[in-house]
Formats: C-alpha cells, sequence, structure tokens
C-alpha cells in the first residue's frame, strides 16, 4: 500500500473530471469484493470523513461470463414473442391515442405485428448464429481487489478509521 496513484502534476484536473481520467489519491485500504469496499466507505460517511475525496478503484479487471443454460429455438422465440408483444402493445395504445375513433383496432394490430415481426427476425438470428453460439449468458465486469484511495491531506485519519473498522469487525466475526 505505498504505491500512490497519481496524475501529472503540470496539469490542473477538475474535481469531477468528464472524461476518463485515472484515480488520483493515497491506498487507505484494499478488498476482496465490492461490497467490502462500499461498506468501507458508509464507515468513512458515517464517521464524518470527506468522502468527496475517496475513490474505489477496481484492481485488475476481469470479465466474466456466466452461462445460464443452453439456447434453443423455443426459448428464442418465446423470449422474442413476448418482447414483440410488448413492443407492439406500446405501439397500437400510442397508434390508438392519436386517433380515438379507430377502437381497439390499433392496439390489436400493433400487438400482432410485434409478435409476427420479432418472432420472425429472432428466428432469423438464430439460423445465422446456430452453430457459432448455442448457450445464454450474462457479462459482467469484476476486479480481482478494490482498492479504497483517498487523497493525501486526509488519508491517514482514513487508514486509522478503516483500521478500527477491520479490528471491530475481526473481533464480531
Amino acid at each position: 500500500m505505498t504505491e500512490a496513484f497519481t496524475q501529472s502534476t503540470f496539469s490542473q484536473q477538475p474535481a469531477r473530471p468528464q472524461l476518463p481520467t485515472m484515480p488520483t489519491g493515497w491506498p487507505i485500504a484494499s478488498y476482496e469484493s465490492y461490497e467490502q469496499a462500499q461498506r468501507a466507505v458508509d464507515h468513512l460517511v458515517g464517521a464524518d470523513f470527506p468522502v468527496t475525496d475517496v475513490t474505489i478503484v477496481g484492481v485488475q479487471p476481469m470479465l466474466v461470463e456466466r452461462i445460464a443454460g443452453r439456447m434453443s429455438l423455443g426459448k428464442l422465440l418465446s423470449s422474442a414473442a413476448m418482447s414483440g408483444a410488448v413492443f407492439g402493445l406500446f405501439l397500437g395504445l400510442v397508434l390508438s391515442m392519436l386517433n380515438p375513433g379507430a377502437g381497439l383496432l390499433p392496439i390489436g394490430l400493433g400487438l400482432i405485428a410485434g409478435i409476427v415481426f420479432n418472432l420472425l427476425f429472432g428466428a432469423l438470428g438464430y439460423a445465422a448464429n446456430r452453430n457459432k453460439r448455442g448457450f445464454v449468458s450474462q457479462s459482467q465486469l469484476v476486479a480481482q481487489r478494490y482498492d479504497v484511495l483517498s487523497q493525501p491531506r486526509n488519508a491517514e485519519r482514513g487508514r486509522e478509521l478503516l483500521a478500527d473498522l477491520a479490528a471491530r469487525s475481526a473481533f464480531t466475526h
């Protein structure tokens, strides 16, 4: 924890940069999970620490893809029909508001058109990618470690507060 994350001292950065920039500050604690890092910052908030000086940095990020199941034509078509029905219903409701005298016809047509077009495009997409990907998954960006940084003017106090939190947590477990 002796390394500091710093930027060049030749340019002054605004307090909240709008473009992606490297984090600044000194590491005051490291955690294995984002939840633990959040808990640490919550502890700092409760101790009236100037948390606008604090940054949580995920170190060594990884993209984790968790496989949810096998992709089948039936699953794809049922999902496509549901999303098509929702979109078609929305479109039909908008059209019926624009033409109040039409009754329920725009709603029914929108619902049917949404289902049919989504089923068609879903089936075409499945046929085009059938041999490339036979599963459904969810991607998540995680880090191997989460460092809590503080600006140097408050780093020592932050370390003391988080060391106290760690000692109390170890004592209660």
